[in-house]
């Protein structure tokens, strides 16, 4: 059981680095078909469920799922440690099934995760009760097997960017440290300490509370007209919080995802409109 659980995961490592859609540490899609574009999942397996039949890649073959932060929330074992693994599993999985539409970006709780870092949900630090887990379910097998969920983590693609110029991501370099950040990254090998405060890809996972003037920047930078982000708690859902900036959350009831037309130019407000509440997919 835990050899499989490693081969799953190395077999995952793999399909992230051959995705046919990524250059670098970006996904590019296609001018055809449709992106769905999901928030941060935390654990929440009810609302993964209803994103996959939304999407039913099956019958739908020009259909993309963008999916963030999986682990981190969600089930607890007997003792309160988080199980929130048992779901990244499940999305590897699906990401096998469909490996080239099947998109899972990098997050600040999978940097957290890569480094041992603290990090803080409902009170409670994250990554020692996902590895008290491991070691409950796994025994000594556990420790591999969170070395491996670490190198699946770092595999993950950085950004979508669709030909439309929407860009997806799980966020942005917050206003104070725009001039760090090393756009390099995008295209480059990854190394452990671009995942560390002050490297380029913790500040592209961990910033908040972007100024009009830094997405005004970040756009021309990164070549887009619209971000799409999670990382920032929603209670109902999503938020517009910029002129050219949607929030996506999917982790809670009010969750939402947002569908969008590959071949389609979009304004800020037609794509607010397009946002579904996962409650209301059966």
């Amino acid at each position: 059981m835990p050899q499989t659980i490693i081969d799953l995961l190395n077999k995952g490592i793999q399909a992230n680095s051959e995705d046919k859609f990524r250059r670098g540490n970006i996904i590019y899609l296609p001018a055809k078909g449709t992106a769905i574009i999901t928030g941060d999942i935390h654990g929440h397996r009810r609302n993964f469920e209803r994103i996959l039949v939304s999407a039913d890649l099956v019958n739908n073959p020009d259909t993309h799922i963008v999916l963030q932060e999986i682990i981190h929330g969600g089930p607890e074992d007997s003792e309160g440690g988080c199980l929130s693994y048992k779901l990244l599993f499940d999305v590897i999985r699906y990401k096998l099934e469909f490996p080239d539409r099947v998109h899972i970006i990098l997050g600040n709780h999978d940097t957290a995760f890569i480094n041992d870092s603290k990090v803080m949900k409902n009170g409670k630090e994250m990554n020692r009760s996902i590895s008290l887990a491991l070691e409950r379910e796994f025994h000594e097998a556990g420790i591999d097997i969170k070395h491996t969920i670490r190198n699946f983590l770092f595999s993950q693609p950085l950004a979508v960017r669709c030909e439309n110029r929407i860009w997806a991501s799980h966020s942005l370099p917050s206003d104070r440290f725009t001039d760090e950040f090393d756009r390099q990254i995008l295209g480059r090998p990854l190394k452990i300490d671009d995942t560390v405060k002050p490297g380029s890809v913790y500040l592209l996972t961990w910033g908040r509370n972007h100024s009009q003037s830094l997405l005004d920047k970040m756009a021309k930078l990164l070549d887009a007209d619209i971000f799409i982000l999670g990382h920032q708690p929603q209670q109902q859902g999503w938020k517009q919080a910029g002129k050219n900036l949607i929030i996506i959350a999917s982790d809670h009831n009010h969750g939402c995802l947002l569908p969008i037309d590959l071949a389609k130019s979009y304004t800020i407000d037609e794509l607010t409109d397009s946002i579904v509440p996962l409650a209301s997919i059966s």
